[in-house]
């Protein structure tokens, strides 16, 4: 220990007084005894630090070749209409403005349309085929016609919660319990990170449509797992992340001393009472400390050609999707595990032409964009793209300011690309009106056991013990790995 570093830890001891230091002293016996009832399973659960600094993923893991490293899920938040993107129905094109029929709807969940006539509502664009596997792909997407034979389209999507925060909720953790771990995190706590210098776990929102609902940030908690395992959300706009950047006065060398007197005494204290809370504290103090050099360079694209930003038609600092995916890719390159992009914007309940096409406009480019630098990367192959909403919309018409569709949660669409993916097909199907996931339904858990299997981890295998259970992302209801989508 060098005396400067001597020094700061005799005058942050000197700070405490008497009275809070038997106040701390009886809350450590507390935590000495919760410490004890953790004992392995604490160690266990924290992620061993290498030599490096990054933090090692669980003993035993993977537990199969993994097809990819990361993952990027691009959720395009409120709920994309399947019936105006990758679905098509012209059995609904030929009934559109007649009375749905009640067989499809009679006690089935609505959303807002309880005791309203319900008709029929045909798709609301053109729909054509692209790629070797002859995609359904509407107008709306001219730039993912571009990228047919890279995407698998799931056709027979299904979830269980109709409304969004509880919808996103499930969609991130398999259940709509809040406080559970989101997937990026349990991702990050069994397989670790690749990077020391950036949380392994990073969320990006962007704002553009109808309705851009709030999105909560424990949808990237991490629940009951240590807190180091949760997401960083990093802001579009401004600093990207709060509270990392120097405060004014106080030089680097200066804050780097303080950082190391806080970090020894927390680790004499975790040896006490081996708290994984602890860790978690002095992680997030070096993290943030590492992160005031590696973000700046995160954030400084000057370095990207020209034609890259104008692939993406991103302007840097303007807080669009389309920035966001370049920092995606960015991040991905840097060893970050999973990246969560989320685009506010797609809730139409009304006019449903109109937003279709703002948020189509904001968000096809640089999704193609996105997959194309991977693959001219070389990254493409080690890297799993997501793309959805947390639900679909209905075949039923509703009207405000306009056309538009409800929630629905019966069958819609999501895509999956790069490795281990067989691209240019679709799987599964909805009825003739895009009601019900009739062929080889795919729930959100078997979308999670899929996943996960393509990461190398059994989902099966992959738990944390919790009020006397093992819990999983998965869940304990039946899940499957859709072997058939997977190259």
């Amino acid at each position: 220990m060098n005396t400067t570093q001597a020094h700061a830890e005799e005058h942050i001891c000197q700070q405490m007084r008497r009275r809070a230091f038997l106040n701390r002293s009886g809350i450590g016996l507390g935590s000495a005894a919760l410490g004890s009832l953790f004992g392995a399973d604490a160690s266990r659960a924290w992620g061993q630090e290498s030599p490096s600094g990054m933090v090692a993923g669980l003993p035993g893991l993977p537990h199969l070749p993994p097809r990819v490293k990361r993952v990027i899920f691009l959720c395009m938040a409120g709920g994309p209409s399947h019936l105006e993107t990758f679905d098509y129905k012209p059995k609904l094109e030929e009934i559109s403005g007649q009375p749905m029929p009640e067989s499809y709807t009679a006690g089935q969940p609505i959303a807002q349309l309880q005791g309203q006539e319900l008709r029929a509502q045909g798709p609301l664009t053109k729909f054509r085929q692209y790629g070797e596997g002859g995609l359904y792909i509407s107008d709306y997407f001219p730039w993912h016609a571009k990228m047919a034979n890279e995407i698998c389209v799931i056709k027979s999507l299904q979830t269980e919660q109709i409304n969004h925060d509880p919808a996103h909720t499930f969609m991130n953790t398999g259940t709509a319990l809040s406080g559970r771990p989101s997937m990026g995190s349990w991702i990050t706590y069994g397989l670790g990170v690749e990077t020391n210098q950036l949380p392994g776990f990073v969320v990006m929102t962007s704002v553009g449509g109808r309705n851009p609902q709030p999105i909560a940030s424990r949808q990237w908690s991490a629940g009951f797992l240590p807190s180091k395992f949760q997401g960083v959300e990093f802001n579009s706009t401004g600093d990207p992340v709060n509270y990392v950047s120097p405060p004014r006065g106080v030089p680097l060398p200066q804050q780097q001393q303080i950082i190391e007197a806080i970090g020894t005494l927390d680790r004499h204290r975790l040896e006490q009472v081996r708290n994984p809370e602890l860790e978690t504290r002095i992680s997030a103090y070096e993290m943030a400390f590492k992160m005031q050099m590696s973000v700046p360079d995160l954030m400084d694209v000057s370095d990207e050609p020209k034609h890259v930003l104008e692939m993406y038609g991103a302007t840097p600092g303007d807080g669009s999707y389309a920035s966001n995916c370049l920092l995606a890719r960015r991040l991905a390159e840097r060893g970050v595990r999973f990246i969560h992009l989320y685009h506010r914007g797609w809730d139409h309940h009304g006019g449903l032409e109109k937003y279709m096409q703002i948020c189509s406009d904001l968000t096809d480019r640089p999704t193609y964009a996105l997959v194309t630098d991977l693959k001219q990367r070389g990254m493409l192959d080690d890297t799993l793209i997501i793309w959805g909403g947390e639900f679909g919309r209905t075949p039923m018409f509703q009207g405000k300011g306009g056309v538009g569709r409800d929630h629905h949660i019966k069958g819609f669409s999501m895509w999956m690309a790069g490795g281990g993916i067989r691209g240019g097909t679709s799987y599964g199907n909805t009825d003739e009106l895009g009601y019900y996931a009739v062929e080889n339904p795919v729930h959100v858990r078997d979308l999670h056991a899929t996943m996960l299997h393509l990461l190398g981890i059994d989902h099966t295998r992959f738990s944390y013990p919790y009020q006397g259970l093992d819990s999983r992302l998965t869940g304990v209801l039946p899940s499957r790995v859709v072997k058939e989508i997977i190259a």
